[in-house]
């Protein structure tokens, strides 16, 4: 089968295609910048933007399936970007799709397009959009999904996918995930923040979309979920399994929030993402922890493996490229 794929680069997108390839398909990937994730795949290469509808329609040209992977993630604001990228990114994705006859969309959204409150009640596919927020990367990820389905209303035969925070091997730029699991093994964070997060397996991920390719229902969104996890478990549980000792060192929240503009200004100086912004912070204390997704074992024969055995794997995968010593 043909299958495009947009952001095939990032950490999600270089496990999908190494799936797919595997499985037999054709691959069309869409790539904006950096290709590095894709070094030695037997893929065809569209370099292009979700702006550019030239190289859109090169990348659904005789695709039977598409998989929009491509957003842009920000915990720092940014909402003219956001809304270029990850909305009108996805009307134009969406026109060009129509235009080709393409059999089905598989669109990414997030478990932060969705409401989280009320946080004493089990979170479903049932919650409402999050239509107006504190923070851009949500507001745009709704706006992007109820693009889609309103689509599917007008003839799209389309699936939106709802991950979860996502971790696991092959995260090459690294990810936000990544990052702060290399940093705890390398001793370079200073301290832990409250909080915690569902933690999913990138693998469990890509088995759950590609099964979404004939069992999702049109129109209907699956959560892709894991584990709620803390930060301080997460530490305590990357000591258990690598035996290596790591900051445990909690500070207050409010001392957090304090130390916010120091951390932007040396993610500028540095060229990095900041670490922990007041975005993220209220998002590791706002969270469900009680994220289901019973939905997408009974329709996708969706399942998620132990968080122990992901961060072991993710760990040997840094290790074997040289990001953590």
């Amino acid at each position: 089968m043909k299958i495009a794929v947009t952001g095939a680069n990032g950490h999600v997108g270089a496990n999908l295609c190494r799936s797919l390839l595997a499985e037999g398909h054709q691959v069309k990937a869409l790539v904006h910048q950096n290709i590095n994730s894709l070094n030695g795949l037997d893929l065809e290469i569209i370099k292009g933007s979700l702006g550019d509808l030239n190289s859109l329609r090169n990348l659904c040209k005789g695709a039977e399936i598409v998989f929009h992977l491509a957003a842009m993630i920000s915990i720092d604001g940014q909402k003219n970007k956001l809304l270029e990228v990850n909305v009108e990114g996805t009307k134009n994705l969406i026109k060009v799709i129509q235009e080709n006859g393409v059999r089905r969309l598989i669109h990414f959204s997030s478990i932060h397009a969705l409401s989280h409150f009320p946080l004493d009640q089990p979170m479903d596919e049932t919650r409402p959009l999050v239509m107006e927020g504190p923070t851009w990367y949500e507001i745009t990820k709704s706006k992007a999904e109820k693009i889609v389905m309103d689509a599917t209303k007008n003839g799209l035969d389309a699936v939106v996918i709802n991950p979860t925070a996502v971790i696991g091997p092959y995260d090459f730029k690294p990810s936000l995930v990544g990052t702060v699991l290399i940093r705890l093994y390398n001793k370079s964070l200073p301290a832990l923040v409250p909080g915690g997060y569902n933690w999913v397996d990138v693998r469990d991920i890509v088995r759950g979309v590609i099964s979404a390719m004939d069992k999702g229902r049109k129109g209907e969104r699956y959560i892709l979920g894991g584990k709620w996890v803390s930060v301080l478990d997460l530490a305590t549980i990357l000591e258990n399994v690598t035996g290596k000792k790591v900051i445990k060192f909690m500070i207050p929240t409010l001392v957090a929030k304090i130390g916010v503009p120091f951390i932007k200004t040396y993610a500028k100086i540095t060229g990095q993402e900041p670490l922990y912004t007041f975005e993220s912070l209220r998002t590791l204390r706002d969270v469900n922890k009680m994220i289901s997704y019973e939905k997408a074992t009974a329709e996708l024969g969706y399942s998620s493996r132990d968080f122990e055995v992901t961060i072991r794997d993710t760990v040997e995968w840094f290790k074997l490229h040289g990001n953590i010593k």
